[in-house]
């Protein structure tokens, strides 16, 4: 996998910027870190703030082979040599932090995943992985982040908790204002800033260089330009209310705020106490969140199809579907435009659209619906939803299933993880190992197997091929997994049929990416031999015209009988609609 150029660390200061004054400056923490990249259970427990910063002592000793870019291979013998982690979880830590911190082009990560699929001995594979390199700085405030889901006794009391928790209630996707930091802290927002705020000290210590570290007085040790380049990962600014967004450290040199940040010209450096002071100053709630697009979202006005016609009807809620993508500038939608969905029931929606493209969708306590968002996507949450069918285009980084039940997910992605679901079937075409993380119970695992026109185009967009797929290796993280009750399994091929997607769309597609393994392929064409059999035994039967008429009459019967009795009448009912958008 090559890896992307040096962050610029000279500061970009535009005749814009220099106009700008310090009331003017608005930062708020990235959300995609958070939610994807901080796995929602207790961190391991060697990965301490003392640990953390050790690695970036032992980093700057080893010299240009550790800093300013990380090796897996530094990473590994430090994970697993020190840290005790296992070697799968820290190749884990390590390609999502690439995944989130280096901008790889989709060509970039198609071949290096061939390159992954054309290795046959671990060896080889240990080889490909030795290449891969990260920012070490971006790098250690990744494994911090992992810490705001550490359970912490004196954190619940504060907070009114009778005990420790790591599961409570969801964000305030429905508009009421409950959300608190005691919420989801995946797609909470406010525990996102409450975290940055609360640690600021030690997230700018592990930024001082070692050398410049005043152990006498630590808030007055030096942040260089180029240490604070990586907070970036972390924390997005503005100075003309959004309409554009600025790097921190561009934001931090400015003429017009230096007497705040504590910026040196003669050191290129920031005091470490001015900067931590200037920065919780400026911190606001996430521009691009989750609370600002309930508060302030445009509504999108996608009409599902299908809702049952019962006396309820009239007096039913209907779901709340809203996006921020009118207020996103263009050049940073990855990561920032957001679609939310929620409380959509028995109803089917099916979309392909250019404000889909590239967002991150929430999809929040969705209940006997049908789903197909036929677009590449950035991310995806699912989160509370049940009954549930989700079909969506390939997902650039991660999809999380968190606190689902009978939900049957179709999707092609770099990366799933799994929390808290119960009787989930999920047909996936991914490169990395599906993540099983806590509180999981009867996930069925299977082979990615639908395909629609458009998707291949797609996939090419977001850098997945289908060279490589991992959906039968699942990682599982997390204590309560056991070896002799796992809480998944391998779908049954008895049980595994192709899916057909049932909207035109326009494409040169025509058969499911990477086709199907082995096992399952031979059942396809065995049923499909059984049907033509069956079709050649009917047609040789030598019928007349009113028995071929009574016979048709019967299976007919006979069918209608099975859609009822399985519920497919409903999701066919449902499909009396329009064919998915393509405009908004």
């Amino acid at each position: 996998m090559t890896t992307s150029h040096h962050d610029e660390l000279i500061p970009t200061v535009t005749n814009m910027m220099s106009s700008g004054n310090d009331s003017n400056v608005t930062l708020w923490v990235k959300s995609e870190l958070f939610s994807y990249g901080a796995l929602p259970i207790a961190p391991h427990p060697r990965l301490t703030f003392n640990n953390i910063k050790k690695i970036v002592i032992y980093a700057k000793n080893k010299g240009e082979s550790c800093f300013p870019k990380l090796s897996y291979s530094v990473w590994r013998h430090i994970a697993c040599n020190k840290l005790l982690l296992t070697e799968d979880l820290a190749w884990m830590y390590f390609h999502t932090c690439h995944l989130f911190s280096e901008d790889l082009s989709p060509v970039e990560r198609m071949e290096w995943d061939q390159e992954m699929s054309n290795c046959s001995t671990k060896q080889e594979r240990d080889q490909l992985k030795s290449r891969v390199k990260v920012n070490t700085l971006k790098f250690v405030l990744y494994l911090y982040v992992q810490q705001i889901h550490k359970v912490s006794l004196k954190a619940s009391l504060v907070a009114g908790d009778e005990w420790p928790t790591t599961r409570s209630s969801s964000p305030d996707l429905d508009g009421t204002g409950r959300s608190t930091p005691r919420g989801n802290k995946t797609l909470d927002d406010h525990s996102h800033l409450v975290y940055i705020q609360s640690n600021m000290h030690e997230i700018l210590e592990l930024l001082v260089d070692p050398e410049s570290y005043n152990r006498n007085n630590p808030s007055e040790s030096l942040v260089s330009i180029q240490a604070l380049s990586a907070i970036s990962f972390l924390i997005a600014g503005s100075i003309d209310k959004c309409k554009s967004l600025l790097p921190i450290q561009d934001i931090a040199v400015l003429q017009t705020v230096q007497h705040r940040t504590g910026y040196s010209k003669l050191t290129k450096s920031f005091t470490l106490r001015p900067l931590q002071l200037w920065i919780k100053d400026c911190l606001v709630q996430n521009m691009f969140g989750i609370s600002a697009c309930i508060a302030s979202g445009r509504r999108l006005s996608w009409a599902g199809a299908g809702e049952e016609k019962d006396v309820k009807s009239e007096t039913k809620k209907r779901g709340k579907i809203a996006t921020n993508a009118h207020v996103v500038p263009k050049e940073h939608i990855k990561g920032n435009k957001i679609i939310i969905m929620s409380q959509v029931s028995k109803q089917t929606i099916g979309r392909s659209s250019n404000t889909l493209e590239n967002s991150s969708v929430k999809i929040h306590r969705c209940h006997y619906s049908y789903l197909y968002l036929l677009s590449p996507l950035r991310s995806v949450t699912i989160e509370k939803c049940r009954s549930t069918t989700i079909v969506l285009g390939p997902v650039e980084t991660t999809i999380y299933l968190s606190h689902c039940e009978k939900v049957t997910l179709i999707a092609p992605c770099r990366n799933i993880m799994i929390s808290g679901s119960t009787l989930c079937n999920l047909y996936t075409l991914t490169p990395n190992r599906p993540v099983i993380l806590g509180g999981n119970d009867t996930l069925l695992l299977a082979p990615y197997h639908t395909f629609y026109p458009s998707i291949e185009d797609h996939m090419n967009k977001v850098g997945i091929g289908n060279s490589k797929n991992l959906w039968d290796q699942p990682l599982c993280v997390g204590p309560d997994h056991k070896d002799e009750g796992p809480v998944w399994e391998l779908l049954p091929v008895s049980e595994f049929f192709t899916f057909n997607i049932p909207f035109e769309v326009e494409g040169t597609t025509t058969s499911i990416p990477g086709g199907l393994p082995n096992k399952y392929q031979k059942a396809v064409t065995q049923r499909q031999k059984q049907i033509d059999s069956w079709q050649k035994t009917v047609k040789d039967a030598g019928l007349n015209k009113q028995q071929r008429k009574e016979f048709q009459e019967l299976v007919e019967s006979r069918f209608h009988v099975w859609l009822a009795e399985t519920n497919y009448k409903r999701e066919l009912d449902s499909l009396v609609v329009p064919p998915p958008s393509t405009t908004t």
